[in-house]
């Protein structure tokens, strides 16, 4: 991602970061909408699991500048997802759902080139994922998509 793509999608993160909570809300509910097969891949209560998907929404935005140094945590993250069901296809649906919640919750705010931004962030990441998760082998059920390690995740958004 060039720096510009960066910073347009920190500056708009900042915008969803006071209605996180409505924002993991729109996101679930937009992702069972279009993908209910996926819904049993989560907790029955996904209180938990938003406030994660929150936390590593944040942590990734707010590192985007030195990707780089962050690979390894989404590469790892990637292999993870395998064990708890999540196929290539469920990556789409997913970047599908996030860019429908950021529309929703900034509004006016959402222009093409906030989309842009988030899209080529989206794709940068989902990739990193899917590659290293072509190596693993499915072992279970799923709990989560972006579940982050606990050490990766910070103690604030």
């Amino acid at each position: 991602m060039i720096p510009h793509q960066v910073a347009i999608v920190q500056d708009s993160f900042k915008k969803v970061v006071p209605i996180a909570a409505t924002a993991a809300d729109l996101f679930y509910d937009r992702l069972f909408a279009i993908a209910p097969k996926v819904r049993p891949l989560f907790p029955d209560d996904l209180r938990d699991q938003k406030k994660k998907l929150m936390a590593m929404l944040a942590m990734v935005v707010g590192n985007l500048h030195g990707i780089e140094q962050m690979l390894p945590t989404i590469q790892d993250l990637g292999r993870r997802h395998v064990s708890y069901g999540v196929a290539t296809e469920h990556y789409e649906l997913v970047g599908e759902a996030l860019l429908w919640t950021l529309e929703q919750g900034l509004g006016d705010d959402f222009t093409p080139s906030v989309k842009a931004a988030w899209e080529e962030a989206y794709t940068a990441l989902s990739g990193a994922m899917k590659s290293a998760a072509t190596a693993v082998q499915p072992t279970g059920n799923a709990v989560a998509v972006f579940m982050p390690p606990s050490s990766a995740v910070p103690a604030q958004i």
